[in-house]
């Protein structure tokens, strides 16, 4: 049998293999949102939103229903599949359903376009759940430019605002440059390998005694390159331009969740596999990261005015507080923790733009000083952030309270006690400019005289507009942030058996 039968039998393989099937679902929903949107010149909206949350619900069912059955590879060695996998597919999968849910008023408001939105979250997280259990150099690079280019192209979504373009010209720039750094990074790893890239084949090839130097270039390369996909300091500056810059807030809740999920993807597959004999060596750049992340992003957000740039800083100190898991290297703790918080930051973080979209859309601001005297004008909006701000700053009750408990507990297990203590000063800080907003709703005045008039009329939305999805999505989460924080056991129950 020849080179090309074997492939076509490999590729018939993993196509039939049965725990694929939520990538499958998602893949066919994608094209049915292609096909139906061509055919129809994009005037059917509602059968596109009604495949899309179709599709993901389904494909988040199928994923549930596989959990810790298929372990082992399929059809290759180049993907690999276990309860690690699984447990990231379903964080990107939620993340791509409660991010559609968020857009649905905005877009039908905005009248921009819908199906362009839903293709680029699917093909997002279509890249994103190849990454999680991508077992060699070339599909994970791929994969990771597959999710990284829809998530860079969505950022000009709104192609006539000068604003968003700047911002994706910007992130275009900065992606690639760190995709040529990740290159440059894989590049040694090959050759001083003997050819070798699989990840665990790798780990094995690397001449340790021998080539060092090599490896530890390598190491900062790939480093430099990964850090940029969380926004790690110091390759963080897309951020704060881009959440600001891209003007539906939809999109920019897709990027604040997704990349959190990418990242610790990125580390614990790449540093966990090749790089176990140097962990020390990594841990402590990486924790520098960390570090300098929950620094950084804590004090510069206390200074804000704008309610998205403002949300995009706590964005740069949650990856950090979220890299002390990455940090802990113990797969029925450590990781355990990485992924409970990452679970509670989605819904959390999620739970908040909702309000900033529903906030926008009726006042077609995004100040932080407007939010003055809310309570009077929409109980239900300030209830959810009064229910949210304390769970990501990380006061009890709220699950974010036991999520970054359960964290620090383990990475201070692990010795990682320089990167905890700081994240335990910066947590207090975030609780600051939290209540401080808290404090504006309740006890601020708008200065505006037509403050009111503004708040149910301007240029994205009507009065005749419901409200209804936005408020219910809000409450749902808001209750999911408290319920998580109930139900922290049970969860810790399930993330503790995850493993590579």
């Amino acid at each position: 049998m020849n080179y090309t039968n074997l492939a076509s039998l490999d590729l018939f393989l993993l196509l039939g293999n049965p725990s694929i099937l939520p990538e499958r679902i998602l893949i066919v929903g994608l094209v049915a949102v292609i096909v139906i949107d061509l055919s129809n010149r994009g005037r059917n909206t509602t059968l596109l939103y009604r495949i899309s949350l179709i599709s993901m619900p389904t494909s988040v069912v199928a994923s549930l229903c596989q959990w810790g059955i298929h372990s082992g590879s399929i059809a290759s060695e180049n993907y690999r599949i276990s309860n690690f996998s699984y447990t990231f597919r379903f964080l990107i999968l939620i993340c791509s359903l409660l991010s559609v849910l968020l857009s649905v008023d905005y877009i039908r408001c905005s009248k921009t376009v819908l199906a362009e939105f839903l293709f680029f979250v699917l093909t997002a997280g279509s890249g994103g759940m190849v990454l999680r259990r991508a077992n060699d150099l070339v599909t994970l690079y791929v994969a990771l430019e597959f999710s990284s280019l829809s998530s860079r192209f969505l950022s000009g979504y709104t192609k006539r605002d000068i604003r968003s373009n700047e911002a994706t010209t910007k992130f275009l720039l900065m992606g690639g440059a760190s995709s040529s750094f990740l290159l440059y990074g894989f590049s040694p790893l090959y050759g001083i390998s003997g050819g070798q890239l699989q990840l665990d084949e790798i780990a094995d090839g690397l001449p340790l005694s021998q080539s060092l130097t090599v490896i530890r270039i390598s190491i900062a390369f790939i480093i430099a390159g990964t850090a940029f996909k969380p926004s790690l300091v110091p390759f963080h500056q897309w951020t704060p331009d881009v959440y600001e810059g891209v003007s539906p807030t939809p999109v920019v809740a897709f990027f604040s969740v997704t990349s959190k999920v990418a990242a610790p993807v990125l580390f614990t597959r790449l540093f966990g596999l090749i790089f176990p004999h140097l962990s020390n060596e990594w841990h402590i750049v990486v924790g520098l990261l960390a570090t300098s992340s929950m620094i950084l992003g804590n004090l510069v957000a206390v200074t804000q005015i704008s309610m998205k740039r403002m949300l995009a800083y706590p964005s740069i100190s949650q990856i950090g507080y979220i890299m002390i898991g990455v940090l802990a290297a113990d797969p029925g703790n450590g990781y355990a923790s990485m992924i409970t918080y990452t679970f509670i930051y989605i819904l959390m973080n999620l739970g908040t733009f909702a309000r900033i979209t529903s906030f926008g859309l009726r006042t077609g601001t995004d100040n932080i000083r407007d939010y003055a005297g809310l309570y009077m004008k929409d109980p239900v909006l300030t209830f959810s952030l009064v229910l949210r701000s304390p769970s990501l700053g990380g006061i009890p009750p709220p699950s974010g309270f036991f999520g970054k408990l359960y964290l620090f507990r383990h990475g201070w297990k692990a010795g990682s006690y320089p990167s905890v203590l700081v994240a335990l000063v910066t947590s207090v800080i975030s609780i600051y400019y939290y209540l401080k907003i808290i404090k504006l709703m309740f006890t601020g005045k708008n200065g505006r005289s037509d403050a009111s008039t503004t708040y149910i009329q301007n240029s994205l939305v009507s009065p005749s507009i419901s409200k209804s999805s936005i408020e219910i999505a809000m409450i749902i989460r808001a209750l999911a942030s408290i319920l998580s924080g109930i139900l922290i056991d049970p969860i810790i129950g399930i993330t503790r058996n995850t493993f590579f």
